[in-house]
């Protein structure tokens, strides 16, 4: 069985993942993704998970952000197990708590920027001005432009910028840098970096390139479906020095 990767600075983490079990069902074909997984999202953190093609890390991910359910176990969001809740339950989860950032940006062609941004306000709670979140991350001179006019570090500004807007405690990002060049890429973890300091947003970066793992609070690895380790890392490196 695999320890409980606790921080021993914070016994109420943001979430606790306890003895999760994920298995697909294709046909008549069991196949296992995740195997009795322990962990603790601490609240305010700069977290990356690291893990090959395969290994469990999108999944991972999807359960923490309600878009999946686990076969096993519990997922706690604060005091509440999302791993038991209803449909209804966990879209108001998703809204209200999680903002997502993927790969592949996810933009509406037809709409601007600002209006991208808009329609994750309208559907959050306490949500932050349109413009505001853009302005966040460099963008706003942007506002009106559509997606194919903006270059691809720029579109995955307003897709950063559209998961802020809703004010989330929990922003995910599922290989943000995965579509992007080295100076692109640096560019946006250090926006991403500069989210979490400055508007203290829990963040849970997963991604294949273990390089990226250098600029975590928390280093997270994830190999055949399990967690082989969890560490603090003390000695952050800044976007900018990483190199890949």
């Amino acid at each position: 069985m695999n320890a409980i990767a606790e921080p021993a600075n914070d016994p109420f983490p943001l979430l606790k993942l306890r003895h999760i079990e994920k298995t697909y069902q294709m046909g008549n074909v069991a196949v296992p993704v995740l195997h009795d997984v322990n962990l603790d999202i601490v609240s305010d953190e700069l977290m990356v998970v690291v893990g090959p093609s395969g290994s469990g890390k999108s999944t991972l991910l999807n359960l923490v952000g309600g878009i999946d359910t686990p076969s096993a176990g519990e997922v706690w969001f604060e005091d509440r197990n999302i791993a038991a809740l209803g449909d209804a339950e966990l879209t108001a989860y998703r809204r209200k708590s999680v903002g997502f950032v993927f790969q592949f940006y996810n933009l509406v062609p037809t709409l601007t920027a600002r209006e991208n941004v808009l329609v994750a306000t309208e559907i959050g709670n306490g949500a932050l001005d349109a413009d505001e979140s853009l302005k966040l991350v460099g963008l706003s001179h942007r506002l009106n432009h559509f997606p194919a006019q903006m270059s691809g570090g720029e579109q995955q500004r307003v897709a950063i910028a559209r998961a802020v807007s809703k004010n989330p405690r929990l922003l995910l990002c599922d290989e943000p840098t995965g579509a992007l060049d080295l100076m692109t890429g640096r560019m946006i973890l250090g926006v991403l970096g500069r989210l979490n300091r400055d508007l203290g947003m829990t963040l849970v970066i997963i991604t294949h390139n273990s390089v990226i793992a250098s600029i975590a609070d928390r280093i997270v690895r994830i190999g055949s479906g399990t967690i082989a380790e969890s560490r603090k890392n003390d000695e952050p490196l800044a976007p900018e020095e990483i190199v890949w």
